[in-house]
């Protein structure tokens, strides 16, 4: 059965969705005189959850004048979001859901036996680092947080510690960050946790640690096991350590792993996690040493050594500490394709069977998470998105997940883990004797001619341009097949049709 929503995310124009700012307490849905969740809907919509924005729709737009965008905090410096018509397009385009639909689905799962409610975990960062945060986080919905590392070790913290990259919408896409680790003592991460083991009992508690030698591994997992903790996860893999021989170092290192790792399992039952880093060409060999150390599983990725950008004002990197700056972790949504790759390494290595991974690398909506489910992740932890748009984001990954399920008819999200694995092969083993050809509609057509001046300048000149008629005709002697015009085109108007045999 085809999701219903595929269909509808092609045809719906996400650009007036993204100008909305996500407003805390948002004057559109107070403005509104017939008392609809406008700011509520938005969201979802903005986070791709559509079937659960169709669900909240309660309004009627029709003969509406629209109060709703007289507020917008948009309204004063630009132009308002147009929500009247981003909801009418909603009530529109709504479509009927399958018949097959099932009423209940499960999102239960677990790590090594731990079990979750639902994936969603925070991952070891800023987002998770106090007890009030892990308290609204929980409160939120989050099945659980991976706490800041914890060490024995003082930390010199740098401001600011924080660049990004943006996209046009001026949400940040690419992410870089020069923290490091919990500035809370030992003592006082330990009381964190039993406080929220004690409000929180079906919370999971992953205790990320990071030790200078073997012994401090050792005596930190069994600190932690003691204080509440369900999991341990071993930081192999910050790249942000004034200590050369910790972090990053220790991650790209067979040995130290393996020794690391078996330090931390002689001090805990408790299940273990080796957090790797993607600063590597390949992650395998290093997630074969965690297992020959005793890991249970695997969390990846870390952040990506990077350098966002200079001011070309300044002429200093960012972000600029008193003049100068450092490689950073890279993080945020741009990082996706990278974390799926190494998740998929990972889940088809046959030795590496058995072993949980805990994905993580640009998690932002609901679907992101379900590809990373999909290519082997038994659990998700994200913090990128919640450090730009607030815990509340596990709504919609929650329902959006849901609704997913319940249209495709399948009960447990378990049933989901790694069934894409498989569609990802060696290069000698992909198709290489057919064209898949392109095909115009040309009632979406809207005559821009952006695939023409790609194909010309970037492809095979396999498209001839109209001027009269402003639409594009393929040319299908010179056409290979690439899809670079699917790509660029804005309107979804290019789909795949014949299927023809190399000559």
């Amino acid at each position: 059965m085809e999701h219903n929503s595929q269909k509808y995310a092609a045809a719906f124009d996400k650009s007036e969705v993204s100008k909305c700012l996500l407003c805390i307490d948002p004057p559109c849905t107070g403005a509104c005189p017939q008392h609809a969740d406008i700011g509520n809907i938005l969201k979802s919509l903005y986070f791709r959850n559509y079937i659960g924005a169709v669900n909240k729709l309660s309004c009627d737009c029709t003969y509406c004048n629209a109060p709703c965008e007289k507020v917008c905090v948009h309204s004063d410096t630009r132009l308002p979001v147009n929500i009247r018509e981003i909801l009418m397009q909603v009530k529109r385009d709504a479509w009927v859901l399958p018949e097959e639909k099932i009423d209940h689905v499960d999102l239960s799962t677990d790590i090594c036996g731990i079990k979750l409610e639902n994936p969603f975990l925070l991952s070891s960062s800023v987002v998770a680092s106090s007890y009030d945060m892990c308290k609204r986080a929980f409160e939120a919905g989050w099945a659980g947080a991976s706490f800041k590392t914890i060490c024995s070790f003082p930390q010199h913290e740098t401001s600011p510690r924080f660049s990004a990259i943006r996209h046009h919408s001026n949400a940040f896409c690419g992410f870089k960050n020069i923290e490091q680790l919990s500035d809370h003592s030992v003592e006082e991460n330990m009381q964190i946790f039993e406080k929220l083991k004690e409000e929180f009992p079906t919370k999971v508690i992953i205790a990320s640690i990071m030790g200078q030698n073997e012994q401090e591994w050792t005596d930190l997992a069994a600190k932690c096991e003691k204080a509440g903790a369900s999991v341990i996860e071993c930081n192999f893999s910050c790249p942000n350590m004034e200590d050369d021989d910790l972090g990053v170092t220790i991650g790209q290192s067979p040995e130290l792993v393996e020794k690391f790792t078996r330090a931390t399992k002689a001090g805990t039952k408790l299940p273990v996690l080796a957090k790797l880093t993607p600063n590597i060409t390949d992650m395998v060999p290093i997630a074969l040493a965690a297992k020959r150390g005793g890991a249970d599983g695997i969390a990846a990725i870390n952040t990506i050594n990077s350098i966002t950008g200079v001011d070309i004002d300044t002429l200093v990197a960012e972000p600029a500490v008193s003049g100068k700056s450092i490689v950073g972790g890279y993080s945020g949504n741009a990082v996706k394709p990278i974390a799926l790759r190494f998740i998929s390494d990972l889940s088809r290595c046959k030795e590496l069977g058995g072993l949980h991974i805990s994905g993580m690398g640009g998690i932002e909506t609901w679907r992101d998470a379900l590809e990373f489910i999909l290519l082997g992740s038994g659990s998700l932890q994200i913090t990128t998105a919640v450090m730009q748009y607030g815990y509340r984001i596990i709504d919609d990954m929650i329902n959006g997940l849901e609704e997913y399920m319940k249209c495709k008819g399948i009960f447990s999200v378990k049933d989901l883990i790694g069934a894409a694995a498989d569609t990802v092969v060696d290069h000698h083993s992909i198709e290489r004797d057919t064209i898949l050809f392109p095909v115009f509609d040309y009632e979406l057509c809207n005559g821009c001619g952006r695939c023409y001046i790609s194909c010309m300048d970037g492809g095979h000149q396999a498209i001839k341009f109209d001027f009269e008629t402003r639409k594009p005709i393929l040319v299908g002697s010179k056409c290979v097949g690439c899809h670079l015009c699917r790509l660029v085109c804005s309107e979804k108007a290019i789909k795949t049709a014949r299927k023809v045999v190399k000559k």
